[in-house]
């Protein structure tokens, strides 16, 4: 690991070079320790080798004396041989250390807390106790030719005089990087700004890491103030998770670097940021917030008529960087806050030319369907233009018969008979249940492999014999969705139409796509200008 920490690169009063910063991911470790989140040996490969791909620099790969599953996946992540440094957490203890030891890595983070509260009631220990283990701690990891990192747990809750001399004394035996937590998220960004900066100077321009929690909001900010200060490495987490309210987010701190403030650069692949969140939050079951900064569903969606109106002259004008670049998508939706402008715009994409009159009624009917708290979906919004231009609903797909077996003991059965385009098509398929099981065979029969995002069921009225309400939210390859809607009282049957249903829409789109329908635009509307 010779040259991984270029400690010259420390010094911040030369603001002419570019800053390296050092990314330090803890999602499978402190991200882990999200409550109800447990993952396998096999998942936490997948996401190390996401994270790999991403260009982090440092990859914590977990507590390997937490159970012998968490020692596997860390000793296979380290046979990989990733571009990205492999280091394990370690309390203060040899039992800790050889366990770091036994799985092949080169690095180690060791810990100990320092707070008076922590000392007192957790550890039960003094100070000078606590002095010893840390030094004891890194010179074992030292004398076993391993890269040591050391942080003084809950820091910014400890005593500034004696948190100084614990890290000078392990820097003199030998750390590599000391790291300061703001484990509680208790300081503002001005407070931890003066301590790292204090570090920085009283301790001759060491390698700092910081690492925060979000427990007050905060933890990109004070991530970023620490930085600023003088700490050229961040400990972060994919998508914030963390420990109560998680970690500074990765992808936050990371595009606040490369996009807000001159000077700084990492290491990461900015245009694989949403495909690595999308790869966390499927295997570690956290859902990312529809309004998450940066990764988000709706980071880059606009609706209201004001904001797309400037989107369509110049994107810049309500986006603060290109979605591209962190692998998003702009994306206009249609709601009550939509103007005509956005709505044309959307029709304009699928051929279909209106007057005034006619646009204005489309309007009309988008803000009847908000103000009934309906989503309207491009396809929606064909459909109503269809009924204004007379032209027919054409149905790509339906079906003749549906037959499900289900059993407690076994998977679930489907047989579906299709009818696609006049021709006969019919598959049989299992899943985890009736409705699952229909789903697959319809996939199979009509050889359309859609993404479903959503399922949602709703009781119309009371009783067994009662109307479900099926939504069912599809979406294709490029990140486009089609909903479809339906109801029955055989709640397999209603999940069956919807999901015919959004299939349909999405083949009208795909039409509408290839021929640009009968209606020829008089213009081409551009929607972006570079």
């Amino acid at each position: 690991m010779d040259g991984f920490y270029n400690h010259n690169a420390t010094r911040i009063s030369d603001c002419s070079k570019t800053i390296s910063i050092k990314i330090f991911d803890t999602t499978l470790r402190d991200g882990e320790q999200t409550p109800g989140v447990e993952i396998t040996p096999r998942q936490k490969i997948k996401i190390a080798d996401q994270l790999n791909k991403l260009g982090v620099d440092v990859i914590e790969a977990g507590f390997p004396s937490v159970s012998s599953g968490e020692a596997t996946a860390i000793r296979e992540m380290v046979r990989r041989e990733y571009d990205s440094k492999v280091c394990v957490l370690a309390r203060t203890n040899k039992k800790d250390i050889d366990a770091a030891i036994a799985c092949g890595a080169e690095y180690v983070h060791t810990f100990i807390a320092t707070s008076p509260i922590h000392m007192k009631y957790k550890l039960k220990m003094t100070s000078e106790q606590v002095m010893e283990k840390a030094v004891e701690s890194v010179e074992y990891i030292k004398a076993n030719g391993m890269f040591a990192e050391f942080s003084c747990e809950d820091a910014t809750r400890s005593d500034y005089d004696f948190i100084r001399e614990v890290y000078a004394r392990v820097l003199d035996v030998g750390a590599d990087v000391i790291n300061v937590p703001d484990t509680l998220g208790v300081d503002t960004q001005n407070q931890y700004r003066r301590r790292i900066r204090r570090l920085f100077r009283d301790l001759n321009k060491p390698f700092i890491s910081v690492h925060c929690h979000d427990d007050y909001g905060q933890a990109t900010a004070n991530t970023l103030a620490g930085i600023e200060s003088g700490a050229r490495q961040a400990h972060v987490t994919v998508n914030g998770i963390g420990e109560r309210a998680g970690n500074a987010a990765l992808e936050e701190v990371v595009m606040s670097l490369e996009k807000q403030r001159d000077g700084y650069k990492t290491n990461i692949n900015m245009r694989l940021l949403k495909e690595t969140c999308d790869v966390v939050q499927k295997e570690m079951g956290v859902l990312i917030a529809p309004n998450k900064s940066i990764v988000g569903e709706n980071a880059f969606t606009h609706e209201t008529g004001i904001h797309v109106h400037g989107m369509i002259a110049n994107r810049l004008t309500y986006e603060p960087f290109n979605a591209e670049l962190v692998g998003q998508k702009t994306r206009f939706v249609i709601g009550k806050h939509s103007g005509k402008h956005s709505i044309e715009a959307t029709l304009n994409k699928f051929g279909y030319m209106l007057d005034r009159q006619q646009l204005s009624e489309i309007t009309s009917r988008v803000k009847e369907l908000g103000d009934q708290g309906v989503k309207v979906f491009d396809t929606d919004l064909i459909l109503i233009a269809k009924s204004l231009t007379g032209s027919a609903e054409k149905v790509f797909v339906s079906i003749d018969d549906l037959q499900v077996v289900s059993s407690m003991k076994k998977r679930s059965a489907a047989h579906v008979v299709l009818r696609m385009d006049g021709e006969k098509k019919e598959a049989e398929q299992t899943g985890v249940g009736s409705v699952d099981a229909a789903i697959n065979a319809i996939s199979k029969a009509s050889g359309l492999r859609l993404k479903l995002g959503n399922y949602n069921l709703d009781s119309i009225s009371g009783g067994t014999d009662s109307y479900g309400l099926v939504h069912s939210r599809l979406s294709d390859k490029k990140g486009n969705e089609y909903l479809g809607r339906a109801s029955s009282r055989d709640i397999v049957q209603a999940s069956v139409l919807a999901y015919l249903d959004a299939l349909n829409k999405y083949l009208e789109i795909k039409s509408l796509s290839k021929s640009k329908n009968s209606y020829k635009p008089k213009t081409k509307v551009k929607l972006f200008h570079n």
